[in-house]
């Protein structure tokens, strides 16, 4: 009796010594697995941070200072252009400039929200919704084909065919200016819709340039 309780009471150690040793290993596994774990959670917190920073991080990341560049200076750019198609209303004389002005607001002014947004999104400064009726050098600096103080006024006591010409001389020149400043992100820029919006700028704004060189009888071309 007594040695089998001695080899039961051996084989309960054995067997309690097994399990220490398999808890310890355990142990030593899960601080590993832990170390790993906590790394890997660690990288995905920084990953959730930087995404949720300002819940738009994962887009800063992908646009340049070009991008940045090209919307602020196209909301105002945009801006302008569509003070020019709203004086169109009450003035012009041809139905071709009235739906051409109709046109020009209506794709231009949801692109004014879709850059403002952008912008937002980015942490950057927006234009002032009137930056667009500063007609000034100063106020339009780098931004090629924007109308001056003087342009404006003249456009703006205009009426008749005198509109019609003015109108579209004017707008012709401004497009030029917007498919300049979209030519040049669509090159150095790096946001993929900035980049896909300066591209449809271009295809848009030579076609109403060709549109109303015909209109001025100048024929096709942009320009």
């Amino acid at each position: 009796m007594t040695s089998i309780r001695t080899l039961t009471r051996r084989a309960a150690l054995v067997v309690v010594a097994g399990v220490a040793v398999t808890a310890l290993a355990a142990c030593g596994g899960d601080g590993k697995d832990n170390g790993s774990g906590h790394q890997g959670h660690a990288s995905s917190s920084a990953g959730a941070d930087t995404g949720s920073g300002t819940a738009t991080e994962p887009t800063a990341g992908q646009h340049n200072a070009q991008d940045v560049s090209f919307a602020q200076g196209m909301i105002p750019h945009h801006q302008q252009a569509l003070e020019m198609a709203r004086l169109a209303d009450g003035r012009a004389s041809s139905g071709a400039v009235k739906d051409l002005a109709a046109r020009i607001e209506k794709a231009q002014d949801p692109e004014i929200k879709t850059m403002t947004g952008w912008l937002k999104a980015w942490g950057e400064d927006v234009p002032e919704p009137g930056a667009g009726m500063d007609h000034s050098a100063a106020g339009h600096s780098g931004m090629p084909g924007m109308m001056s103080d003087d342009d404006m006024a003249e456009l703006e006591k205009s009426s008749g065919k005198a509109f019609d010409a003015k109108f579209l001389a004017l707008m012709v020149e401004h497009h030029e200016g917007a498919v300049e400043m979209a030519t040049v992100e669509k090159s150095k820029g790096r946001y993929g819709p900035a980049k896909a919006m300066a591209d449809d700028i271009v295809t848009a704004q030579n076609a109403e340039i060709s549109e109303m060189n015909k209109l001025l009888g100048k024929g096709g071309g942009a320009g």
